[in-house]
Order: C-alpha cells, then structure tokens, then sequence
C-alpha cells in the first residue's frame, strides 16, 4: 500500500508531536503526568498500561509503557460535531509515559485534533481551526509545566 503523501516530509509540529523526559520512576511520572493533565483541563477517562498486557499475553519482555487517555469534553463534544462523528474513532487524546532507563521516563502525545485535520475529517473547517487552538493550548500547557518543573 503506498501512501498518497510522504510521512517524511511533514513536519512534526503539523500533528503536533510533543515530547519531554522526566527523572522519576514510572509510577511517579504517571501519577505526576495524571495530576498535571487534570491541571490543565484534561480528564483521564481511560489508562491502561500495554507492556503489562503485552508481557503477559505474548511474553513481550517490554520495558514500562504506561498510556494516559486524556479528554476535555467540552472540546471533544466539539471535534465530534465538526467532524460528523468521525474523529471519534481517534479518542482520546493520549498522553504515553515510557521507561528509558530506569529513572528516567520519555512524555510523548500527538495532536489527534491535527490528525483528524491532515486526514481530512473536517466538516466544518473553522470550527476545527478553533478546535485545533484551544487542543493545542492545553497540551502546551501540559508540557509548559512538565519541562517547567523539570528545571527544578
């Protein structure tokens, strides 16, 4: 199958790929990245953690990977209207927290708002345009404050 447009040429920052380090173990950066999402206006409805699964159903032998499903629902009631339903299938918006090395613990999100825009979801590309701004601001907010207290 070949794609109708080259991966490697678009910019990160068109899907909104993000990522920061934090020096914790992995149960404390998915506890911190938890209360700092909530801080930020994002609920964690869904989390669950593939590497537990994976060691467990096919003996995967992967090092912690933990997923955070965050979701802010006046903004994802919105998504699903300006996309007729269909960004629903991207829901929510994760955030990844995975070991590196022990202590040190790699926050990882993509933007499904920009996805969902690149793909060609939009219905109403105006409104996904504000969508897209205000997903962009909590997210940035999110990693404002984890590279904020990094430093610290």
């Amino acid at each position: 199958m070949s794609l109708p447009f080259d991966p490697d040429e678009i910019d990160p920052e068109e899907y909104g790929e993000t990522q920061t380090t934090l020096e914790m173990e992995h149960e404390a950066a998915i506890e911190h990245v938890r209360e700092v999402c909530e801080e930020s206006g994002f609920g964690i409805p869904v989390e669950f953690s593939p590497s537990e699964l994976l060691n467990e159903k096919v003996d995967a032998d992967r090092d912690p990977y933990y997923v955070l499903g965050a979701c802010n629902p006046a903004v994802a009631d919105r998504a699903l209207d300006a996309t007729d339903g269909r960004i629903g299938a991207l829901f929510p918006c994760n955030m990844v927290i995975w070991e590196r090395e022990p202590g040190v613990q790699v926050v990882y999100h993509v933007s499904i708002m920009r996805i969902a825009r690149l793909l060609g979801m939009a219905v109403d590309d105006a409104e996904m345009d504000r969508i897209v701004a205000d997903t962009g601001e909590l997210a940035d907010d999110v990693f404002e404050k984890l590279e904020n207290e990094r430093g610290e």
